[in-house]
């Protein structure tokens, strides 16, 4: 994961999947972990949002 918390590249145990499958499971987890984590930011966007808006700030701050 990087500092934009982007999964970038993911690895499974072939022994634990189908050997024919893994590549297809590994972009599907890590475009999984990308999704959630897009939502969670976004989520913390509005919660911020709303607890700074009775702070008088500038739109945009925050």
């Amino acid at each position: 994961m990087d500092g934009e918390k982007q999964v970038q590249s993911l690895t499974l145990d072939p022994a634990a999947v189908d050997p024919e499958d893994v590549e297809m499971l590994q972009d599907l987890l890590t475009a999984a972990f990308n999704e959630a984590t897009r939502k969670v930011d976004d989520m913390m966007k509005t919660e911020m949002g709303k607890l700074a808006s009775g702070l008088g700030l500038p739109p945009g701050m925050i």
